[in-house]
C-alpha cells in the first residue's frame, strides 16, 4: 500500500510525543462527573493540533429520552460535554466513512493507599505506564489520534470522512455514545480501541445494574437482640444472588461462550449501611451488576431477578413481612454481536496481518462496551481492538506501551484501507 511504510516510520518518529500526550490524558482525574477538563483539552487539541471541525455539546436528557436505549440518571450533564472532531474528505468519497470512538470517563481509583504508583501520575516503569484509566482506555484514545496525525504528517488524504468521538458515561450508561449518534455523527463503520489485546471483539454480554435496599429495625446495641440488623438480612440476599450466579452459568451457554468456564458474572459492587458502631442500622443497600447473553431481553432478566429475590425473601420471616426494595438503575444494556465475516472485521483482520504479519484473533468478552449502541441502535458495524494491559478497575492499572504503538500502526493502516486514499 502506497505511503504505508512512511506512515509506520512516522509513528515511530512521533512516539515520544505520543507517550507524553498519553501521560497528559492520564493526569486528568476524569471520574464520573469530572470529565469537563479533559474534554476541553481534547476539543482544543482536535481543533488546533489536528485541524478538525469540532462539535462540543452537552447531552440534553429531554431529547435523549426519545430513544429507548437512553438510561435515565439522577445526575446532570452541565460542564460534561461530548466532543466530536470530524476530518472531512473532499467529495466525492472513494471509500467508507469511519468513527473512531473513545470514552474519557474512568472509575474511581479508591482506595489509593493500595496503589504502588500515583493513580493520576501516569508513571512509566520499564515498558509499562501506570494509572487509572491508562489501560481503560486513554491509551486507545492516544493511539487513534496519533494514527491520524501520522497520516497527516505524511500527507495522506483519506477518501472518506473520519469522525473522532470522545464520549462520557461508557462506564455506567452508554448515554455519551447515544448522544453523539443521535446528534448525527454517524458513519459506515466504527472502531473503539478498548484494551482487549490486539484482537477484535465479536460478542459481548448484556449488563444490568440492580439496587436492593433492605429495611431493618434499628436500635442502640444495648437492645440489639430485639432489633433487626439489615446487614445480616442483606447477606441472605447476597447468598441468593450467589446461587443465581451459579444457576446462570449452569444453563445452556451462548455459542460464543461455549468454551468459557464462567461467562456470566453477578457482582456485588457496593454495600452501604450504618453510621455508628454502637447502633444497629436501619437500612442496608447493595448495588449489583448482572451479566446476561446477547439475544436476551433485559426486561426478561429483570423479571427473573425479581422472582429470585422474592423467593429468597419468602424463606426469612423478617424479609417475608418487610421485603427489600428492588430498583434498576444505570446499565440496562443488551448484549451485542458482530459476525467475523462482517466487512469491517474482515478489513481489520487484513490490516492486522499486513502490519503485524500474524492472523488477527477475535474474542467474546464478558463485559459491555459502547459497540452495542452502534450495532443494536444505529445499524453501524463496530468492534473493539486495543492494546494490552492489566488492572483495569483495579489496583495499579497499567498498559504495555509497545502494544499501544502496535495499535496506533494498525489504526493508521486501517484508515487507509477502509476510507481509501485519494490519489
Amino acid at each position: 500500500m502506497e505511503h504505508l511504510q512512511k506512515v509506520m516510520q512516522t509513528i515511530d518518529e512521533q512516539w515520544e510525543e505520543q507517550v507524553a500526550f498519553l501521560q497528559t490524558l492520564g493526569r486528568f482525574p476524569s471520574t464520573l462527573g469530572n470529565e469537563g477538563a479533559i474534554q476541553a483539552y481534547l476539543a482544543h487539541y482536535f481543533k488546533h493540533e489536528m485541524g478538525l471541525d469540532v462539535d462540543e455539546f452537552v447531552p440534553n436528557p429531554s431529547k435523549l429520552r426519545r430513544h429507548p436505549s437512553y438510561i435515565d440518571v439522577d445526575w446532570g450533564y452541565d460542564q460534561r460535554p461530548i466532543v466530536v472532531g470530524t476530518a472531512q474528505s473532499s467529495k466525492p468519497t472513494v471509500g467508507k466513512s469511519l468513527i473512531l470512538q473513545s470514552h474519557v470517563d474512568v472509575v474511581s481509583p479508591e482506595p489509593v493507599e493500595h496503589w504502588t504508583y500515583d493513580p493520576w501520575g501516569a508513571t512509566i516503569v520499564e515498558n509499562r505506564m501506570y494509572g487509572r484509566g491508562i489501560q481503560d482506555m486513554k491509551s486507545g484514545l492516544a493511539a487513534m489520534i496519533f494514527a491520524y496525525r501520522a497520516l497527516q504528517q505524511v500527507g495522506v488524504e483519506l477518501g472518506a470522512d473520519v469522525i473522532f468521538q470522545s464520549v462520557i458515561e461508557e462506564e455506567c450508561t452508554g448515554n455519551g455514545a447515544l448522544a453523539a449518534l443521535m446528534r448525527g455523527h454517524a458513519a459506515d463503520g466504527a472502531l473503539i480501541p478498548e484494551p482487549f489485546g490486539l484482537q477484535a471483539v465479536t460478542t459481548q454480554v448484556g449488563v444490568l445494574w440492580v439496587r436492593l435496599k433492605v429495611i431493618g429495625a434499628g436500635a442502640h446495641t444495648e437492645r440489639a437482640d430485639r432489633a433487626v440488623n439489615p446487614i445480616e438480612k442483606a447477606y441472605l440476599l447476597i447468598k441468593a444472588l450467589q446461587s443465581y450466579r451459579q444457576y446462570l452459568n449452569q444453563e445452556k451457554k451462548h455459542p460464543a461462550y461455549s468454551d468459557h468456564p464462567h461467562p456470566l458474572n453477578v457482582n456485588i459492587g457496593t454495600i452501604h449501611s450504618g453510621d455508628w458502631p454502637s447502633s444497629v442500622p436501619t437500612e442496608c443497600t447493595i448495588d449489583v451488576r448482572v451479566g446476561f447473553y446477547p439475544g436476551v431481553d433485559p426486561d426478561d432478566v429483570k423479571s427473573q431477578i425479581k422472582d429470585w429475590i422474592n423467593q429468597a425473601s419468602l424463606q426469612d420471616e423478617w424479609l417475608f413481612h418487610t421485603p427489600p426494595e428492588l430498583t434498576f438503575y444505570g446499565f440496562s444494556a443488551p448484549g451485542a454481536e458482530i459476525s467475523s465475516e462482517e466487512p469491517l472485521v474482515q478489513a481489520l483482520a487484513r490490516t492486522h496481518k499486513l502490519v503485524h504479519g500474524t492472523k488477527m484473533k477475535t474474542t467474546a468478552i464478558t463485559a459491555t462496551t459502547d459497540i452495542r449502541t452502534f450495532i443494536n441502535d444505529f445499524n453501524i458495524p463496530a468492534t473493539c481492538y486495543g492494546p494490552v494491559g492489566d488492572g483495569m478497575h483495579g489496583i495499579d492499572e497499567w498498559v504495555d506501551l509497545t502494544s499501544v504503538k502496535d495499535v496506533t500502526k494498525t489504526y493508521a493502516a486501517f484508515m487507509m484501507n477502509w476510507c481509501g486514499v485519494r490519489k
